[in-house]
């Protein structure tokens, strides 16, 4: 990893937070992510599974965590199983963890190897009633591939079937979701990181680069200062690839006149930002670019004011579509009339603002949270309308990171340019 270490305090009072939620009598058992195959012998990089990482703070593959904490035994409550390393690692993929590292930055004091979890599940399980097994529940999570925690709680059932199996995500979730003062400020690192690589594009915007040479651009600063790399696949959309939601071909020219709509967020301590932002190739917004851009930027600060303590998200949604609604009619890309006679279930905004405008972050760049509950202080969500005209070949998004708190919404990005003013004037200094 390439971030500082993290104040292991920050891992403990987050495994106190969880096993307060247990049950008596209960074991939980979490697994780090696969090494998942690229290609020929190759792996992608390895990235760890986030509620691990959130309970433990290990940043390396074949790595277990066990908590059992009414475990007559007090030195297999918590119990930290980890890849034993040798020469031949050492040489070929680098250092791993020692014991004494994987105590320093966990917290947890009872360490294993890895070689040592078969011999003790059995000591651990006979002495509980209930296991809690970590799936991934993410509602936007979808695969055919069987992931390293799923084969895992089917082995566990096969060997153990008269155990009562719980289900540890929707506590994960609820725990995750509210941010502790630690994370908050990692997150603004994170934040801070992807300001720069933005200023950085802006200087090197012009007419003829390449969508990649943008890209690339980001990626120097990230590196440059830490983080991990991209907190998910950058999309760099100019002219008509910007109506495209999930474009990341990112590979066509940049054309004068054009606009180009830039989704980034450097990834820190496994923590994401995500920003959007719309900057003119020319480095001059059009009359009819500026106008698009500022309704986008009145909607954005408009439901910014939303993302109060009570606010529930699907409420919020058709909130801010009719706040956008009233700017699409400005902006002659709705009749008013025919928004008079549109069905309710299918408003006509959508046809040019198709998406949600906010979705929980933290560990994930899609975090999990509910959109159906109350928010909370403590909360750190995106805010991110977007207008999208394909006949006029022209997407605009614009994204801040923002907190929940009792005194109002903060903006973790307020320092990101955000005015076309600015951006002109950034653009124009290079």
């Amino acid at each position: 990893m390439k971030y500082p270490a993290i104040d292991s305090s920050l891992f403990s009072e987050n495994r106190k937070k969880y096993v307060a939620h247990l049950s008596e009598k209960s074991i939980a058992i979490f697994n780090s992510n696969d090494e998942m195959p690229r290609n020929g012998d190759a792996n992608f990089l390895f990235r760890q599974q986030s509620d691990l990482f959130w309970l433990t703070g290990i940043d390396q593959e074949q790595t277990i965590l066990v908590l059992a904490p009414h475990h007559p035994i007090s030195e297999y409550r918590e119990l930290l199983f980890v890849r034993k390393t040798n020469e031949h690692i050492a040489v070929w993929e680098g250092h791993k963890y020692t014991k004494e590292e994987a105590r320093a930055a966990s917290g947890i004091q009872s360490v294993y190897w890895l070689d040592d979890f078969q011999s003790l599940l059995p000591v651990l399980m006979h002495h509980s009633d209930k296991v809690y097994l970590n799936l991934n529940e993410n509602d936007r999570f979808v695969t055919e591939v069987p992931y390293r925690d799923q084969r895992f709680a089917a082995s566990l059932r096969e060997k153990y079937p008269h155990h009562q199996y719980e289900r540890s995500a929707p506590l994960m979730a609820a725990l995750r979701v509210i941010k502790s003062d630690t994370e908050i400020q990692l997150m603004r690192t994170a934040c801070d990181i992807t300001d720069k690589a933005f200023r950085r594009v802006l200087r090197f915007t012009r007419p003829g680069v390449n969508e990649c040479e943008i890209e690339a651009e980001i990626i120097h600063e990230f590196i440059r200062n830490r983080a991990t790399g991209h907190a998910y696949t950058p999309i760099i959309a100019s002219g008509p690839n910007a109506c495209v939601l999930h474009y990341n071909e990112n590979n066509k020219d940049c054309k004068a006149g054009d606009v180009i709509l830039l989704d980034f967020g450097a990834e820190y301590a496994n923590y994401a930002a995500d920003l959007s932002r719309s900057i003119p190739v020319s480095g001059k917004f059009s009359a009819r670019q500026r106008d698009v851009y500022n309704a986008v930027l009145r909607v954005m600060r408009a439901a910014r004011k939303m993302l109060m303590p009570g606010t529930i998200i699907s409420k919020y949604h058709e909130e801010v579509g009719w706040v956008m609604q009233e700017e699409l009619i400005k902006l002659g890309l709705l009749d008013a009339e025919a928004v008079k006679k549109q069905d309710p279930k299918s408003p006509l905004y959508k046809k040019y603002f198709m998406h949600g405008t906010s979705h929980f972050l933290g560990l994930d760049v899609h975090d999990i949270g509910s959109r159906y509950e109350p928010l909370e202080s403590g909360m750190v969500l995106t805010c991110e309308p977007g207008i999208y005209i394909p006949e006029e070949g022209l997407g605009i998004r614009i994204e801040n990171d923002i907190l929940i708190t009792s005194k109002g919404p903060v903006d973790l990005m307020e320092q990101i340019p955000i005015e076309v003013e600015e951006i002109e004037e950034l653009m124009s200094s290079k």
